[in-house]
């Protein structure tokens, strides 16, 4: 066989291995807490984080944390 076709071949099959395993696995399951919970909530933090590294806390207006230094509380003498 060719080498590029046998390449082909045999990612498409490993990517249809994982697809197949992993329908497998959580089909049994509905919505009960299963195996790839633990990867799903990994997943979800890591979005969570990289959201708040690129757009940064949103603060509800007229929220500020009270007592740290440059707050409205402490005015800047420069």
């Amino acid at each position: 066989m060719n080498p590029k076709t046998d390449k082909l071949v045999r990612r498409t099959t490993m990517i249809a291995t994982v697809t197949a395993s992993y329908f497998l696995l959580t089909a049994d399951y509905g919505p009960e807490p299963n195996v790839l919970d633990p990867i799903k909530n990994k997943i979800l933090s890591a979005e969570q984080s990289a959201k708040r590294f690129i757009f940064g806390t949103r603060k509800a207006p007229g929220q500020h944390e009270m007592g740290k230094p440059g707050s409205d509380d402490v005015k800047d003498n420069r």
